[in-house]
C-alpha cells in the first residue's frame, strides 16, 4: 500500500503532503496537488485537455479551461497556456468531464473475454459497478461446479473464492475500465441455503450475515438484490434488513431490483423504504420502471412515494436504461416453485406433462406473490430471443417466442418450457414492457443516475454468438443524445452530474466522478451535438459515436475516437475496505439543479 503512495506524493511538484491522506488504501488516496500551474522548460504534465468546455460534475455550469494530469491524477484545472505536457489533447468545441460511472453493469463475465470494455469506453463509461443480486464471490465448491457447468459462449477457470479475489484476478488480467462490486444477497443465501424455500435459521443467517461483513471489509460497495428471481425470491424482508445492517455498519449501500415492478410496484417501493429506514442505509433502486401496461399508470405514483421518503431522510436514489424494453431471461416467466432447487431441477420438473400444464396457466395468470412477465409482456410477439446456450438454438437468435411458437407450431407457453429444456438454461429474452413516456419521466428526475444493466460487449468474436440488448452499446450515448440533447429532459450539466459526482457519492466511490485537483483522472471529451447511439434491437452490435477521447487513471484509452488497448482499470473498493482506514465521504450529494 505505501508505494504507490509515495509514487503519487513524489509527482506533486511543490512537495506537500497531506498527512489526512497517508492512511488511505491506494484506490482512494486524494493527493495533494499545486494551486498554481509550475513554470517549467520540460513538460509540467503528463497529459494537458486543452480549449475544453469543462464539466466538473457538480451540475455547475461549464468553464472554459484547461486541465492538466500527473501521474494518474488530476493535478491542475485553469489556465495552463504557458505549461507543457507530454501530451496535449485540443478539446476545443468538446465537453471535458468526469469519466461516467455504470451503476448497474453486468461486464462480470464478458470482461473476461476481452478487458478492453469497447462498448462502455466508447461511451464515455470508466467506471462499471457489479452486484445485482448475484456477485462473483463468495462462491463455495458446490457453486463453483454449477457456475462453470453453466458457462455459456465464454469459457473461463473460476480461479477464486471471495469476491475480493475476483476482483483482483479480474484486474490483473487486464482491463480498460475501473472495477467495483456489491456483494449479492442471492449469492450468500446460495452460499448458506443452496436453492431451498425457506428462511435462514439462527446460525445460518449470522454466517450469512459474516459473508457480508467479509466482503464489506474485502471492499464490496454493500448489498445488491434482486428479489423477482429464484431464489432471491424466497427471501424474507427482515432476512435483508439483517444483511444491511451489517453493510450499514461499513457505510455501505443496499442496490435493489424489486419484488415488483407490476402489479405491486408500490409495495415493493415501500419495502425498500422499509429496509432503508431499519437497517440505516443508503438505498438505490435498480432499473426503475412501471412494467405491463395496465401498470404504467402508476410510474407517477411511485415517483411521488420515492420523492416523500426522500423529503422524510430516507437516503433513497434511483438508476435506469433509457429504453422500454428489459432483458432477463424466461425464468421470469415461470413461477418461482418450479424453479426451487436450482437449473437441474426446474429442466427436470419442466419434462412432466402434469407440472407443465401448471406453468402453462400460472405463466399467463401470474400466482400469490409473484408477477409473470409473460403476463406483462401482454404478447408472445413482445417476447424477443437474445441469447441461447446451445448451437442448435442459436438459428432463433433475434426471433420472437411467437415465431418460434409458429414454427413449431406449439403454443407460446409450451414453447418458452421446451427452450429451457433444450437449452438448458434460462434463455437470455428482452421483454417489451415500459412506455415511452414514463422512460422520459423517469429519466427527467435529478436522483436518477444510468446503468446499461449489461455486459460490455464488441462486435467481434465471441460476443456475435449471440445478440443483446442495445443498451450494452447504447445506454450512456442514448441519454445523453436522445434524452438530454433532443428532448431535453435535463441541462447537460444536470445530465453530466448524474453521470458522474452522483453515483460516486451513492457508492461512496472515493475520489471518482469529480475533476478536482487530486480526483483521479478519468476524464471524458466528448461533442454534445454529435454524441449518439446506434445499436437497435434488430442490429445491436453497433457501437455509438460522439466520443472522442477517454483517460482512465490519467492514461488514454480511447483517442479520437479508436480503442488504444490500453488497460489501466483498476478495482475500486468501498468505504470499509479494511487494506486501510475507511474513509468517509460526504453524506450530502452535489446539488440536484432544476430541469
Amino acid at each position: 500500500m505505501t508505494a504507490p503512495w509515495i509514487r503519487r506524493t513524489l509527482l506533486v511538484t511543490l512537495g506537500v503532503l497531506l498527512a489526512a491522506c497517508t492512511n488511505a488504501p491506494p484506490d482512494q488516496a486524494r493527493t495533494n496537488a499545486p494551486s498554481e500551474p509550475p513554470r517549467a522548460s520540460s513538460p509540467a504534465y503528463d497529459v494537458i485537455i486543452r480549449n475544453g468546455l469543462v464539466y466538473d460534475g457538480s451540475g455547475k455550469p461549464p468553464v472554459k479551461e484547461d486541465i492538466g494530469i500527473r501521474g494518474d491524477v488530476v493535478a491542475y484545472r485553469g489556465d495552463l497556456s504557458n505549461s507543457t505536457g507530454a501530451l496535449t489533447v485540443d478539446a476545443a468545441g468538446m465537453a471535458v468531464s468526469p469519466g461516467f460511472i455504470n451503476a448497474l453493469s453486468w461486464s462480470t463475465v464478458s470482461l473476461i473475454a476481452d478487458g478492453r470494455s469497447q462498448g462502455e469506453i466508447r461511451q464515455g463509461v470508466t467506471t462499471q459497478i457489479f452486484g445485482e443480486g448475484w456477485s462473483m464471490g463468495p462462491l463455495n465448491e458446490t457453486m463453483k461446479r454449477e457456475e462453470t457447468e453453466q458457462q455459456s459462449d465464454i469459457k473461463y477457470p473460476i480461479e477464486w473464492t471471495t469476491l475480493a479475489e475476483y476482483l483482483d484476478w479480474l484486474a490483473a488480467r487486464g482491463i480498460s475500465t475501473n472495477i467495483a462490486s456489491l456483494v449479492g444477497a442471492t449469492t450468500v443465501r446460495i452460499h448458506e441455503l443452496k436453492y431451498d424455500n425457506r428462511a435462514p435459521n439462527a446460525e445460518e443467517l449470522q454466517r450469512m450475515k459474516q459473508l457480508v461483513r467479509q466482503a464489506m471489509e474485502d471492499g464490496a460497495l454493500g448489498v445488491g438484490s434482486s428479489l423477482i428471481y429464484v431464489p432471491a425470491s424466497f427471501s424474507t424482508t427482515e432476512e435483508l434488513i439483517e444483511l444491511c445492517k451489517v453493510a450499514a455498519e461499513y457505510d455501505g449501500i443496499y442496490t435493489t431490483h424489486m419484488r415488483s415492478e407490476g402489479e405491486t410496484f408500490l409495495d415493493a417501493i415501500d419495502e425498500a423504504v422499509r429496509i432503508s429506514r431499519e437497517a440505516g442505509i443508503r438505498t438505490e433502486i435498480y432499473h426503475l420502471k412501471a412494467a405491463g401496461e395496465k401498470n404504467w399508470p402508476k410510474m407517477k405514483e411511485a415517483i411521488e412515494r420515492i420523492e416523500a421518503a426522500r423529503r422524510a431522510g430516507v437516503p433513497l436514489t434511483a438508476d435506469m436504461y433509457p429504453y422500454v424494453a428489459g432483458a432477463t431471461g424466461l425464468d421470469a416467466s415461470m413461477p418461482p416453485w418450479v424453479q426451487e432447487g436450482g437449473l437441474d431441477s426446474w429442466v427436470e420438473r419442466l419434462r412432466d406433462p402434469k407440472i407443465r400444464a401448471r406453468v402453462a396457466r400460472e405463466m399467463k395468470t401470474g400466482s400469490k406473490g409473484w408477477e409473470s412477465l409473460y403476463v406483462s409482456a401482454a404478447s408472445p410477439d413482445r417476447i424477443l430471443f437474445i441469447g441461447f446456450k446451445n448451437p442448435k438454438l442459436k438459428p432463433l437468435t433475434g426471433k420472437t417466442l411467437a415465431q418460434v411458437a409458429a414454427m413449431r407450431g406449439t403454443n407460446p407457453e409450451d414453447t418458452a418450457m421446451d427452450l429451457v429444456v433444450e437449452d438448458h438454461s434460462r434463455v437470455e429474452t428482452a421483454y417489451f414492457l415500459m412506455s415511452e413516456e414514463n422512460v422520459e419521466f423517469g429519466l427527467r428526475q435529478p436522483w436518477v443516475s444510468i446503468g446499461s444493466d449489461a455486459p460490455s460487449m464488441a462486435p467481434e468474436g465471441v460476443f456475435l454468438e449471440q445478440s443483446t440488448h442495445p443498451r450494452a452499446y447504447g445506454a450512456f450515448a442514448r441519454f445523453l443524445g436522445h434524452y438530454v440533447r433532443d428532448r431535453k429532459i435535463a441541462r447537460l450539466e444536470d445530465a453530466i452530474r448524474r453521470l458522474t459526482a452522483l453515483p460516486a457519492t451513492n457508492f461512496r466511490l472515493q475520489d471518482r466522478g469529480c475533476l478536482d485537483r487530486g480526483c483521479f483522472a478519468d476524464v471524458v471529451v466528448f461533442d454534445p451535438a454529435r454524441v449518439q447511439d446506434h445499436a437497435t434491437f434488430e442490429k445491436p452490435h453497433q457501437y455509438s459515436t460522439g466520443v472522442r477521447h477517454v483517460f482512465v487513471n490519467g492514461t488514454q484509452v480511447l483517442k479520437d475516437g479508436e480503442h488504444t488497448h490500453a488497460k489501466p482499470g483498476r478495482v475500486v473498493r468501498g468505504p470499509g475496505y479494511k487494506g486501510g482506514k475507511p474513509v468517509k465521504t460526504p453524506a450530502t450529494p452535489p446539488r440536484e439543479t432544476a430541469k
